[in-house]
């Protein structure tokens, strides 16, 4: 049995969306996770939208973590938000 997962993608979606802020809601049952881009002097615009389980939620955490781990093992510490901040927390039902 082969456990290998294929992706397809479409022409338009493997173009992607470049985002630099990410807004994390949600209700009992979903997390809901707002890709945005900010701009100087501009209101923040969603590129998209991500709506999920919590089980699916935790385990991208942990994928996303293992994957920054791996990528500062070969390319070294990745710099800290200028002030400190982290990524912000929309309303939470």
């Amino acid at each position: 049995m082969n456990n290998e997962l294929r992706l397809d993608i479409d022409k338009d979606t493997a173009k992607g969306q470049y985002s630099n802020l990410a807004v994390i809601s949600h209700t009992p049952t979903e997390f809901f996770i707002d890709f945005a881009l900010v701009q100087p002097q501009a209101v923040a615009q969603v590129v998209a939208r991500i709506i999920t389980s919590p089980q699916h939620a935790k385990a991208f955490m942990r994928s996303l973590a293992e994957n920054v781990r791996k990528y500062e093992d070969k390319f070294g510490p990745i710099a800290e938000i200028p002030g400190g901040q982290i990524m912000p927390e929309g309303p939470q039902a």
